[in-house]
């Protein structure tokens, strides 16, 4: 089996489609389709059945994709990180994620791909546009807290952080003072990333108060913005701990204590595995995992 023909076989097994296979491997239909056939043939099973909105694997292009789908993935990167010590990687990179953690972790570490010439375009959005974003070619690489759900994108975990409850030392102590505390930080103004309340409330349940009825007095989905609020005395609100330990440090904020306890949060590095094709999308690409986990493990 050639490298063409299973690269071909796991973009149409990706896409679900010839005709968006094709133009994600800049080959005509025609020819995907005979990439497609060769390799029934030589597998001995059909792999996909037509459908109308486009292809259908089998249970043996399940069996093959499983099979080869992650290990092809690497030789392409091996190649193109071979091709990248040898060729010209300049151009630009497109990159989207959570604002704050791309202004907070992300930034500085983009600094050996700036070194080689690499011209680094950020874009901010939540985790359904960085899915979004990637899968419509309009950006190379994504960072994410929420774990890829689409099979045609792949992640690595880069960044894990605790995820705390904290306010200004004022309104910590008038939450410490209460006579029940549970109520008291209900009645108390919250600052959340979404209406969802998808970083608070795990934190309620976790400690156990009912996140029932609690309408946040802002949100925005730069967490910043909600920390200079927070630091002027204004409510309460729970976030990873890169954007608050220096603040926590200096006394502007306070942990808040938690009855039960804390919880954890994780970033993901997120791209389409076509893109690594690009020389200078791999690079990239294995220059941040790199940077990124000597970041949250330094060494001794």
């Amino acid at each position: 089996m050639s490298l063409p023909r299973m690269r071909t076989f796991m973009e149409v097994y990706r896409q679900r489609s010839i005709s968006a296979a094709a133009r994600s491997l800049n080959l005509t239909q025609p020819a995907v389709s005979q990439h497609i056939a060769g390799l029934e043939v030589a597998v001995g099973r059909p792999l996909f059945e037509r459908s109308p909105t486009g292809v259908i694997p089998t249970s043996a292009a399940e069996e093959l994709a499983l099979d080869i789908g992650d290990k092809l993935d690497a030789v392409e990167a091996a190649l193109a990180a071979a091709r990248a010590r040898s060729m010209d990687i300049t151009g630009v990179l497109q990159i989207v994620g959570h604002a704050d953690f791309m202004a907070e972790i992300l930034s500085e570490r983009l600094l050996p791909l700036l070194q080689s010439g690499i011209k680094v375009r950020m874009h901010t959005g939540n985790g359904n546009m960085v899915a979004s974003m990637l899968l419509e070619g309009h950006c190379d690489l994504g960072v994410s807290a929420h774990p890829v759900t689409d099979s045609r994108l792949k992640s690595e975990r880069i960044y894990t952080s605790r995820v705390l409850p904290v306010a200004s030392p004022q309104v910590v102590a008038r939450l410490t003072s209460a006579p029940d505390f549970a109520t008291a930080i209900r009645e108390e103004p919250l600052l959340a990333y979404n209406l969802e309340l998808s970083l608070v409330e795990p934190w309620l349940q976790k400690n156990r108060i009912s996140v029932e009825g609690i309408v946040p007095a802002v949100v925005g989905q730069d967490l910043r913005a909600q920390r200079k609020l927070l630091t002027q005395g204004f409510g309460w609100s729970v976030m990873p701990e890169f954007l608050c330990q220096e603040h926590i440090s200096n006394g502007q904020l306070m942990e808040i204590p938690s009855p039960i306890g804390t919880r954890e949060i994780q970033y993901f590095l997120i791209w389409l595995p076509s893109a690594l094709r690009k020389v200078r999308v791999a690079h990239a690409r294995q220059t941040l995992l790199t940077m990124l986990r000597e970041s949250e493990n330094p060494p001794l």
